[in-house]
This record gives C-alpha cells, sequence and structure tokens, in this order.
C-alpha cells in the first residue's frame, strides 16, 4: 500500500499518516461561508484536499474514505441580503429568504468547483440543518464547567481548556494582544468566544435554553464533524488563515466536550494566495472570482493546474505567465494523449503526490513522460500514454469532465501543417530552406509551437496563440 507522508499542523512534522480504521478513512474541510461568488483564493483549499481526497481514495479504495466539508449558511452577510430582499418586497419570511440566498450561492460554488475538476465530497452539511446538535454540544460543555450563560450568550472558558494555543503556538497573552478581542462585560476572560448569541426579531433564530438565537461560527464545525465522524477521525483541513481563531477553538470546545477522544489526528493547512505577487484585495484591483476567469475565458483545467504547480505549504502567486504555460501544456498533453486509454499511475507520481502531497513535483514529472512520448514519434507508445493518462488523473486533470475547452476557437492547423511537410520535401531536394524557415519563424510569432521529425509535422497552439496571425502562411 501507499505510504502517504503529511505535514501536521499540530506537531510541525511531516508524518507517516496511519488511519484509525483503514478501512473508514474520515476527512472534515471547513469549507465556505456562503454569501456570494467563490474568489480564486477561496478555490485554493478546494484543489488541494481533492488532490488529497483523490490519493486516499487510491491508497485505500472509494469506498473506503469519508470526506465531508461544510457549507456555513449562518452569517451576517447572509443575514443582510435576505433582509434587503425582504425590504424590497420578496415574498416568504426572513429564514425563507435566508435559505433562497444560500441555495444560490451554494449553487454557484457547486458550478465554479466543477468547473476545477474537483470532486463532490461525501457529505457536505448546511449549519442549519445541525443546529440540534449544536445545542446539545453546548449543554454539555456549560454541564463540564468549559462554558457559561451570560445575557442571552454562552461562551466557552478558555482558561478551562489548559492546551488552548497549542496548535497556533501562541499563550492566550500573545493571542489577546495580536487579535481582535470582542470587549463585552459578560465575558469573564476577554479571549472567551461565542458559542450562541441572541437573535431579536430582525435576525434568524432557534429556540435554546439560553433564549431565541443562533450559533457562533466556531460550534457550528465540531458539531457538524462529531455527527458526522464520530469523536475522533483522521484529518482535518483548511486555509492558514483558520488556524487560529477558527481550529484552535474547535479543538478547545471539541476535546472538551469529548475528554476521551482525539478529535482530529491531522491538520493540514494550505498557505494563501496571491495575484502578481501581490495580496489580492479590493483595494488593489486585483481581487476576482473564479466565476470571473471562467467568463474572461481561462478554462478550470488550467486554473486547477497554475494551483497545483505550487507546493500547498507555500504561497501560490497567480500570474498571467503561468496560465499561459498551463494552458500550452495542457493542450500539447490532451493532444498527445488524444488516443490513450487510462492504466495505473505511474509509481513516481504517486510516490510525488504521497509525500505531503508534492503536486509540483508530480508535474514536472509528466512534463518528462510527455517528453519521452513526444520524442518518439515511430512508435505508439500505447502504454507510456496510458500511464501519463492515468497519471494526470490522479491530480484531476486531463479528465472527461474537463475536456473540450482545448479545441473551443482554436483554428484548424492541419492544413498549415501539410504545407509546411509539403515545403520541407521540397527544401530536402532543393537544399534551400528558406521557405521553410519564414513558415515555421510566421507561425512561432502567432504562438504556434511547431515540431518537426521524421515522422512529419506537428503544429500545436501555445501561449499568446493569435489565429489571425496565421493569415498568409503558406
Amino acid at each position: 500500500m501507499t505510504q502517504i507522508r503529511l505535514t501536521n499542523s499540530k506537531t510541525r512534522t511531516k508524518e507517516d499518516f496511519a488511519p484509525i480504521d483503514p478501512g473508514n478513512v474520515r476527512m472534515y474541510v471547513c469549507g465556505p461561508t456562503v454569501y456570494d461568488r467563490a474568489h480564486l483564493g477561496n478555490a485554493r483549499p478546494v484543489v488541494v484536499f481533492d488532490v488529497l481526497y483523490r490519493l486516499l481514495r487510491h491508497a485505500y479504495g472509494p469506498e473506503a474514505v469519508t470526506y465531508v466539508r461544510n457549507f456555513t449558511d449562518v452569517d451576517d452577510r447572509i443575514n443582510e441580503t435576505a433582509q434587503k430582499r425582504k425590504a424590497a418586497g420578496a415574498a416568504g419570511t426572513l429564514e425563507e429568504l435566508i435559505a433562497e440566498r444560500s441555495g444560490e450561492t451554494i449553487r454557484w460554488y457547486h458550478e465554479d468547483m466543477d468547473a476545477l475538476g474537483a470532486l463532490r465530497p461525501s457529505s457536505e452539511p448546511r449549519a442549519t440543518g445541525y443546529i440540534a446538535q449544536m445545542i446539545a454540544m453546548i449543554e454539555g460543555l456549560i454541564a463540564a464547567g468549559h462554558a457559561y450563560a451570560a445575557e442571552g450568550h454562552v461562551l466557552f472558558a478558555v482558561e478551562s481548556y489548559a492546551a488552548y494555543g497549542a496548535l497556533s503556538g501562541r499563550s492566550v497573552e500573545d493571542m489577546i494582544a495580536g487579535a481582535r478581542v470582542e470587549v463585552a462585560p459578560y465575558k469573564r476572560n476577554p479571549m472567551d468566544f461565542v458559542l450562541w448569541k441572541p437573535s431579536d426579531d430582525s435576525l434568524p433564530g432557534w429556540d435554546s435554553p439560553w433564549g431565541r438565537g443562533r450559533p457562533g461560527w466556531h460550534i457550528e464545525c465540531s458539531a457538524m464533524a462529531h455527527d458526522l465522524l464520530g469523536d475522533s477521525f483522521d484529518i482535518h483541513g483548511g486555509g492558514n488563515d483558520l488556524m487560529f481563531p477558527h481550529h484552535e477553538n474547535e479543538i478547545a470546545q471539541s476535546r472538551c466536550a469529548h475528554p476521551q477522544a482525539e478529535f482530529a489526528r491531522v491538520w493540514l493547512h494550505n498557505e494563501m494566495l496571491q495575484v502578481e505577487g501581490k495580496k489580492m484585495s479590493k483595494s488593489l484591483g486585483n481581487f476576482f472570482t473564479v466565476r470571473d476567469l471562467l467568463e474572461q475565458g481561462v478554462p478550470g483545467e488550467v486554473i486547477r493546474f497554475v494551483f497545483l504547480g505550487t507546493h500547498y505549504r507555500k504561497p501560490m502567486d497567480w500570474t498571467a505567465k503561468k496560465a499561459e504555460e498551463a494552458e500550452a501544456a495542457l493542450r500539447s498533453w490532451r493532444r498527445l494523449l488524444a488516443d490513450a486509454e487510462p492504466m495505473g499511475a505511474d509509481e513516481r507520481v504517486v510516490a510525488a503526490v504521497a509525500d505531503d502531497l508534492n503536486t509540483a513535483q508530480a508535474l514536472t514529472l509528466l512534463h518528462g513522460m510527455a517528453k519521452e512520448i513526444a520524442a518518439n514519434p515511430q512508435k505508439d507508445c500505447f502504454y507510456e500514454k496510458g500511464v501519463m493518462l492515468g497519471s494526470a488523473r490522479l491530480l484531476g486533470l486531463l479528465t472527461p469532465e474537463l475536456a473540450g475547452w482545448e479545441v473551443t476557437g482554436v483554428a484548424d492547423l492541419s492544413p498549415l501543417e501539410a504545407a509546411l511537410a509539403a515545403a520541407r520535401d521540397e527544401a530536402m531536394v532543393s537544399k534551400d530552406f528558406a521557405r521553410v524557415d519564414a513558415m515555421k519563424s510566421a507561425l512561432v510569432a502567432a504562438g504556434v509551437e511547431v515540431r518537426m521529425s521524421k515522422a512529419g509535422v506537428e503544429l500545436i497552439p501555445g501561449p499568446g496563440f493569435d489565429a489571425a496571425k496565421l493569415e498568409g502562411i503558406g
């Protein structure tokens, strides 16, 4: 069996992965707050943990892996949109309008993540479907002395959990100094965080022992993970911006609610995304959604390829050049493997992905495999092509679901291939290669990669391909 090694944020070391039960491997990843379209940074953890999901399925079998990714549909921004719709005369209660808005954004999310080739998780719970489990967990925390009710709120008592801060490596004093701590007279400690808060008539709410209210953000994931994966499970993931306070608080309340359990054994965190070397932000004008890119004609498979080119624990820089290079590579690979049938992934590619999700190394290996196949046009390379295709699909690339974009809007280059081949044949006789050289130069200027071998001529659209510049060539 493939030995997977993962860098555990909890221990800060790379460890051999050993599931609690190899027949029931369980992973929880914090999903989106569904108030609007997913921006490009939101998509990075989706792709990272999709690769891990594929690897786990490869190693343990598809039926042995459970992947849970939640939807947070209790949020002030969702409430605000619903309130505006109600004020504008939309039919339905506030709760119904909130559910409508959440359903709308969840559909968008699915469309956009599907376009990136991400497999749907085994379960995608909505927070609003687990209110009863949250209330039960909060009641247990109060009974055990880890939480307290105050002025319609329930707060977790941070001082009651001695290991608080272990995941992020911060002391409580450091956290107070560096965090935006809500100052409230009902808090015993400034770091105590909300498990339940009151709702007035203008906000959604549920009945509870502490009055009508709604849950805090952190308790949502703890309750859903426990209900769907049990007291202890294998992997918990998310962006490193969630390490504190969200994941730190999840650990505290979950370990205190179930002191006999581990909660999550392995914690994985991906680094953040930049755009052209700068932090993505609306103020810099470099903020865009996945849908923005898709509508600009950037294929989802290209976005995925760019993501995979950087190790998940390193900051990823999205650039136009990387997107162009990714598009060129994928066009070439899809053309090269057009007649291939997928076979088992190359052991070297599996080993790279199994080594802490080293997708960048896996892509390097795929580039090498493509080069070897292209260098042997006299062979059908049936086996080699099948292995390359199987290896790419382990990464979620070159799948049938993502196919089609590579032929959209691309000119038929076969007449030019024939013309260049004929010109070369003539030049071999006359020894005058001026016309051949001129045609090659014009093709390269149009963004076409020219491959000439004994087997023939192959023209491949590359970065900056411009069909308009093909006019007059030949």
